[in-house]
């Protein structure tokens, strides 16, 4: 497989939203709008949309859901562990790992849905819309956890404003129900969500930010060590112990290599932390997607098909 053409489309994107951005009278106030038009309408009808589009088999499902689940806990589970790694509990400040261990587990959802569409089609797009639909409350409570004393809002107030929780949701419901989008609706709901895959890959380049970069290195480093690295082979791992399908071990695989949502350093401003650090590593994050996806999918997949 030529990742660089796989991958080339999608990160083209992320350059032309930063150049746009950076470069255009359409700076960050704009693209902070677009981000929120499409994390709150037009992702949420992708999701609903991709969900209901494929029937469900519940009993492969289950598989898929558990390797997510498990995916997501351990991610967590080695991100909160970090200050304990040998040399360096009296490096990292509490703090500053509050904030930032939220990018060790994270995902960009937008990159995610768009190499899915490329790498399985429908089917792809059914996947990774189930994974981010278990995932996102498990990593929200996660992110948010160590960060809880500031917060102002309590777990489930936000779990049930979620937008991409009710479009899970929804479409779930939706195809257990025997409900299907009428044929003059389809092509609607299909065009927002290509819209919305596009305009988020944009946006998440607007969003990138370099500075800061000189604050806690070695928690930098640690955290995207976990992000690009430990949470491919765990996924490998995951992928024997559940036995996926091809497809599901694919998105998998590629889901757990994908860069740390873009989002991480909205909510670690908000809540008071260094959001400007925490944005330096999101930019990092995404960078370092173009080496973790091939090594995911170039290196560790063909262990599985062995």
């Amino acid at each position: 497989m030529n990742f660089a053409q796989l991958l080339f489309p999608d990160f083209s994107l992320i350059l032309i939203g930063y150049l746009i951005c950076r470069f255009t009278p359409l700076d960050r106030a704009v693209w902070t709008q677009v981000e929120q038009l499409v994390y709150f309408l037009f992702f949420p009808v992708l999701l609903f949309h991709s969900i209901l589009k494929s029937p469900l088999d519940i009993s492969a499902a289950s598989n898929l859901v558990g390797a997510g689940w498990a995916l997501g806990l351990g991610g967590i589970a080695i991100a909160y562990s970090v200050p304990y790694w040998p040399g360096l509990k009296h490096h990292i400040a509490a703090r500053q790992h509050a904030a930032s261990a939220q990018i060790a587990f994270r995902f960009n959802s937008f990159i995610g849905l768009a190499l899915a569409d490329r790498l399985a089609g429908p089917q792809g797009l059914l996947v990774i819309a189930l994974l981010i639909g278990v995932s996102v409350p498990l990593m929200n409570i996660g992110a948010v956890w160590p960060m809880a004393r500031h917060s102002q809002r309590g777990f489930l107030g936000e779990l049930v404003r979620n937008p991409l929780i009710i479009g899970t949701a929804g479409g779930l419901l939706a195809n257990l129900a025997g409900f299907a989008i009428p044929t003059w609706l389809e092509p609607t709901v299909t065009r927002i969500g290509g819209a919305s895959l596009a305009l988020g890959l944009m946006a998440a380049g607007a969003g990138m930010q370099l500075g800061a970069l000189n604050h806690a290195k070695l928690l930098g480093v640690a955290v995207l060590l976990i992000r690009h690295l430990l949470m491919p082979v765990l996924a490998l791992v995951l992928c024997l112990v559940f036995a996926l399908n091809p497809v599901q071990a694919t998105i998998l695989l590629m889901f757990s290599a994908l860069p740390t949502a873009s989002s991480c350093y909205v909510l670690a401003a908000r809540m008071g932390y260094d959001g400007a650090y925490v944005a330096a590593l999101v930019t990092v994050s995404t960078v370092l997607g173009m080496l973790s996806l091939p090594l995911a999918l170039g290196v560790l997949r063909p262990i599985i098909e062995a």
